[in-house]
């Protein structure tokens, strides 16, 4: 976790309902990064700085390189947002400044190539997510893209079939989006994709499935774990 008001999530139903173990690494309070060798899945958060502001988050170097590691190591990977981007830098890839804000519940359009890893089944060609994001990232080598919106043609990507980076949020729980919005009411600048706060608060359609895809990713990718 990089802020305290991006945890995660309805992952923590997923992780309690399964009687699995989680510790966190909360880079805000000065923890420290555990061994590679304890950890079986990894789950990167989002948060609310941007990847290359190195200056004023120093541990954010550090993190992309031991993500790097755990990469190597072979053992799934699950990055959000922020956490998408700096899966992308540990695989060498670009992060940087998009050309506009894409906040608030927006379609993303999931890509053919999803077939490929027999995540979703019957997996409808568009779905309304939580964006909170104005950076964006180049695919790294090697890497499948999987899913697109209208503002951001990356919007995630596949790695060796066991990392995954999903630039929107699918974890998002009634609780948590106004932990989000209380803490980053400041990007709520008017454009073409940005919602205001009331639009963003209102959603109360898409939880339900977006927690029921998060599930099912989880489900793949500790079915990986040897």
């Amino acid at each position: 976790m990089h802020v305290p008001f991006e945890g995660p999530g309805i992952i923590l139903h997923w992780i309690r309902e399964n009687r699995h173990l989680i510790e966190f690494t909360r880079f805000y309070d000065g923890d420290a990064l555990p061994s590679v060798t304890d950890v079986d899945l990894l789950l990167v958060m989002g948060g609310s700085m941007n990847l290359y502001d190195y200056h004023v988050y120093p541990w954010l170097s550090e993190e992309v390189d031991w993500v790097a590691g755990f990469i190597r190591s072979g053992k799934p990977v699950l990055g959000i947002c922020l956490g998408a981007q700096i899966i992308a830098a540990a695989l060498g890839a670009e992060v940087y400044p998009g050309k506009r804000k894409e906040i608030g519940w927006h379609n993303v359009q999931f890509l053919p190539s999803l077939g490929e890893f027999r995540i979703w089944e019957s997996l409808p060609a568009a779905r309304k997510v939580l964006h909170w994001h104005g950076d964006t990232f180049s695919i790294p080598g090697g890497a499948v893209r999987i899913a697109e919106s209208n503002a951001f043609p990356n919007q995630g990507f596949i790695f060796n079939e066991r990392v995954i980076a999903l630039q929107f949020h699918l974890e998002t729980t009634l609780v948590s989006l106004r932990e989000l919005v209380d803490n980053c009411r400041a990007d709520l600048q008017p454009g073409d994709s940005v919602q205001t706060e009331a639009e963003i608060l209102s959603e109360g359609k898409s939880y339900l499935a977006n927690h029921n895809l998060m599930f099912r990713l989880l489900d793949y990718l500790s079915g990986l774990i040897s």
